[in-house]
């Protein structure tokens, strides 16, 4: 170690850039590096998502059209034939319920669920789940069990 290799241990000196905005001693002086004029020079100056420099910004200039219901529920559906299988499988018995099919890997915890009528049922079922379509509800009951809503 010389005096030509000497410095600071790692991370000990910070040295912010240089103060900008306070005098003309300051060597930045004027106009603090912001250029003359302009928004850009402002004090607050934040720019707008998808400012386009005054165009008229893409979002404005594509026609819009159409309607997106915002309090639309969406539901899991589930055909008969799908728990024809789980039953064929011996993973479920004589009652369908949401933890079952959450069991399952069907649906999730948080889904709502509709039985639709694809398919065919053999077995004796009470399922319960959130909605059925009337030929499921039909089927259902016809194979002898029963359909409760939630």
């Amino acid at each position: 170690m010389n005096l030509s290799n000497l410095k600071p241990a790692e991370g000990s000196v910070n040295r912010d850039g240089k103060r900008v905005g306070r005098g003309q001693g300051s060597g930045k002086g004027g106009t603090a590096t912001r250029g003359h004029k302009g928004a850009k020079s402002r004090s607050g100056y934040s720019k707008k998502i998808g400012f386009e420099g005054g165009q008229m910004p893409l979002q404005r200039r594509v026609p819009k059209f159409g309607f997106k219901n915002i309090n639309r529920k969406e539901y899991q559906g589930i055909n008969l034939d799908k728990l024809q299988e789980l039953v064929d499988k011996k993973v479920i018995k004589n009652t369908v319920t949401l933890d079952n099919l959450v069991e399952n890997g069907l649906v999730g915890k948080n889904d709502l669920v509709k039985i639709l009528g694809g398919g065919e049922l053999k077995a004796s079922l009470k399922v319960s789940v959130h909605k059925f379509t009337a030929t499921a509800k039909a089927a259902i009951e016809a194979a002898g069990g029963e359909a409760i809503s939630l």
